[in-house]
């Protein structure tokens, strides 16, 4: 009885080559009315760039079928499935639930601090992305050793399916720059509890709720998830001037502590200003979770998932 295909990013980078080729099989077989959404193209990734499949990358990632509706998250992947692919798409960002705020942190957090590696007089800041080259966790490094006090990096995730060479590249760069930095990818996820050796186990959202700053410098984004996350826990944020957040999510108005492309003294005051400011991390962080709940939220969604289903 299925009577619409929702495919997330399976048909676009080819990391299942058999299962984009049997997904786009079904779909020009059957007709199925498709959302085929788009998250990271194969031509945006180095590491896809030689290859000995092309016949199937063109044919599959993503394909091009009158039953499928092409989604991608900024109005760059939209120029570039275009012009890549010869085929238009809907541009729908990324989104959070801002008609519902947060809940209030609660006594479960009480020792958190402790099990993230953290002394008293530290100042955690939070990088809530997987450990990888385009992350340029580099940069939070820097800007935590330039803070000029008590300070500790907390890397959320882990590297992913990216290996680990760059993790270890991280490591030895901390420590090379005496900076506290502790991944704790062990004691995240996406529900409390205990781990088998008795720690306990903390959500993303309770790291985010005891942050002090949140950096994001990433060089490469296809949208940027770890932003509106900060958005929408009303934290203060140091982003990186990367393609997407300039062309789509820069003009919306939101103030952040941006840098562009290395981390300068101006960054360092900027960012100072703010740790030693809370009434004006209070206004920033309001005006921003205005604007994520005007741009970003389920409800701008659900008019734009209605627009596409009326089409079919």
């Amino acid at each position: 009885g299925i009577e619409l295909f929702v495919v997330e990013n399976a048909l676009t980078i080819p990391m299942n080559i058999p299962l984009g080729l049997a997904i786009t099989e079904v779909i020009a077989e059957t007709g199925m009315p498709t959302i085929a959404h788009h998250h990271d193209f194969y031509w945006e990734r180095q590491r896809y760039l030689v290859n000995c499949v092309t016949d199937y990358l063109k044919a599959c990632f993503p394909p091009t079928l009158p039953s499928i509706q092409h989604v991608v998250i900024s109005s760059w992947a939209a120029r570039q499935l275009s012009l890549n692919a010869g085929v238009s798409a809907t541009v729908i960002p990324n989104v959070m639930d801002f008609d519902h705020p947060p809940e209030t942190p609660d006594g479960y957090l009480a020792p958190m601090r402790a099990d993230l590696g953290l002394s008293e007089d530290e100042l955690l800041i939070l990088q809530p992305t997987r450990v990888v080259q385009r992350k340029g966790i580099e940069h939070a490094i820097e800007l935590v050793k330039r803070l000029g006090r008590p300070a500790h990096l907390v890397i959320s995730h882990a590297s992913g399916d990216e290996g680990g060479e760059y993790e270890q590249h991280v490591r030895e760069f901390a420590r090379l720059l005496d900076v506290p930095a502790t991944f704790v990818s062990g004691i995240i996820s996406t529900g409390r509890g205990t781990t088998p050796d008795g720690r306990r186990i903390y959500t993303l959202a309770d790291v985010y709720a005891k942050a002090d700053l949140v950096t994001y410098p990433s060089t490469i984004e296809g949208f940027g998830n770890a932003f509106l996350e900060a958005i929408y826990y009303r934290r203060p944020l140091v982003v990186n001037n990367y393609s997407i957040y300039a062309i789509d999510i820069k003009p919306k108005g939101f103030q952040v502590i941006e840098f562009d492309g290395f981390v300068s003294q101006r960054t360092i005051d900027e960012t100072c200003k703010v740790l030693d400011n809370p009434p004006l991390v209070e206004r920033m962080v309001e005006q921003n979770y205005v604007l994520g709940r005007k741009h970003y939220s389920h409800t701008v969604l659900a008019h734009q998932l209605s627009a596409l289903l009326s089409r079919f």
